[in-house]
């Protein structure tokens, strides 16, 4: 999955303050990302994250990873 510095990730699932779209800070083994609602931070393994994106937002356009 080709996610990419300041992409932005819409998850399955939405965040506790309903927010369902996220910033990425840092890519690599570790994914780093900011929640657009509350801008809460959270680390979490590039396996866990590419199970739960719906979309990647970038430069305006959506893309569907899972095509």
């Amino acid at each position: 999955m080709d996610i990419r510095l300041q992409d932005i990730i819409r998850l399955k699932k939405p965040h506790p303050c309903g927010s369902k779209e996220w910033d990425v800070l840092r890519t690599g083994i570790d994914f780093r990302i900011r929640c657009r609602g509350c801008g809460h931070e959270v680390m979490l393994p590039r396996e866990k994250l590419e199970k739960r994106v719906r979309r990647i937002i970038r430069d305006g356009i959506e893309i569907n990873p899972n095509k």
